[in-house]
């Protein structure tokens, strides 16, 4: 886990808590403060894990003797009614952690179970699924690392790590041959990307040399002809990027085309959280 994610970690964790506990946890001041308890978090349906991190960064700033117990790691298939975790410490602190912990691990372990699916569908393909910038707000690492925990991989993680040009930039600069020759000029070494929507922009795009063809809502069939065209005309062929409203149920069909990668907005942005639940004993 490199700086970046781990500084995102406790950031996260302490908007989440301060959002939460303000000025205190009320209901959690009836507990006598050291009156120690164990718990267990359990999941109520099948998923795949993510989030772990994030719930041992909220039992540490909420009380560092609160002790976890896993019993499956970030990535793992875990099924109905199994024990994610076994947790011990004061009850008070356990009550005051729960719901921000239980947060953090329901939406990442959706995120990645959803991706976990996906990535299932195009197996015995060379096809990646890729995740997109559709992300909530304040948790762009968090759900990219849930990707990644399903089995995806990212795509640029903002508008600062890579090039791609999509249909506004390219009508704002007069046209694709004209943005691309503007991002090589202001970011020499840099591979570009280009969104296209037409086997025209497509011909216009590889013709300008470009690393990367975003194929944004093309048919299978015109999925297949691109990549012909690619392999013909690219010199060398650019990678192709699939994507726009990509459902779970045509990426099999999507991948057998020949493109490289799929991307799904879904996979971040249309998040049904896991039902879970912490149980006291």
């Amino acid at each position: 886990m490199d700086d970046e994610l781990k500084s995102a970690i406790r950031e996260n964790v302490s908007r989440a808590l301060v959002e939460d506990v303000a000025t205190g946890d009320l209901t959690g001041e009836l507990i006598p403060a050291d009156k120690p308890a164990a718990a267990t978090i359990i999941t109520r349906e099948a998923m795949t894990m993510a989030g772990r991190p994030w719930v041992e960064e909220v039992c540490r700033q909420v009380d560092e003797r609160i002790a976890l117990d896993w019993q499956f790691n970030d990535g793992d298939a875990v099924a109905t009614g199994e024990t994610l975790c076994e947790l011990k410490g004061p009850a008070r602190s356990m009550l005051t952690a729960e719901r921000t912990a239980l947060n953090f691990l329901q939406l990442l372990s959706a995120t990645a179970t959803v991706t976990r699916r996906y990535v299932d569908a195009v197996a015995g393909t060379s096809c990646r699924i890729l995740d997109t910038r559709k992300t909530i707000p304040g948790l762009r690492l968090a759900q990219k690392y849930a990707v990644r925990c399903g089995g995806g991989h990212n795509h640029r993680v903002g508008l600062y790590d890579a090039i791609l040009i999509k249909e506004n930039h390219i009508l704002s600069a007069g046209g694709i041959a004209a943005a691309v020759e503007s991002a090589r000029r202001l970011h020499q070494g840099m591979p570009v990307e280009v969104e296209v929507e037409t086997l025209d922009e497509l011909r216009e795009a590889l013709t300008a040399g470009v690393e990367r063809l975003l194929l944004d809502n093309f048919t299978p069939d015109a999925l297949r002809e691109a990549v012909g065209v690619n392999r013909e005309q690219g010199q060398p062929p650019a990678e192709l990027e699939a994507s726009g409203g990509m459902a779970l149920e045509d990426v099999a069909a999507i991948a057998a085309t020949g493109v490289d990668y799929i991307s799904v907005g879904a996979l971040t942005k249309n998040i049904r959280a896991v039902d879970l639940s912490m149980r006291f004993r």
